[in-house]
């Protein structure tokens, strides 16, 4: 660490954390919506992982098949987390790589 002084070291901490913190926030404005059954139920999810609308179309609600309403809103809520992870990866990846030295690739860490 030569070249560096202790003070500039958790001046970066400090930089990165207010970063992170800043991402973090912006996951929750992500919105991404998914559907399952040919779009008759439609899913938004943030990239916090919430679950924020599910839409049901109404001539999918029959009392006397209420398995197939459940599997298709099991695939909706699935499809829109793995949509809202997604997002939320490639948020975080770019609060990161803005902090990052040039050319330093994070991808094979999973990040």
């Amino acid at each position: 660490m030569s070249g560096m002084n202790m003070a500039d070291l958790f001046g970066k901490v400090a930089e990165m954390q207010k970063h992170m913190a800043s991402a973090q926030e912006n996951l929750g404005r992500i919105r991404v919506t998914a559907d399952a059954g040919g779009g008759m139920v439609k899913v938004t999810a943030t990239g916090t992982m919430r679950i924020v609308a599910i839409e049901l179309e109404r001539d999918l609600v029959d009392a006397d098949d209420m398995e197939m309403l459940q599997d298709l809103i099991i695939a909706g809520v699935n499809k829109a987390l793995e949509a809202a992870t997604k997002a939320a990866q490639e948020q975080m990846r770019s609060a990161a790589g803005s902090m990052l030295p040039p050319g330093l690739d994070l991808t094979k860490l999973g990040i």
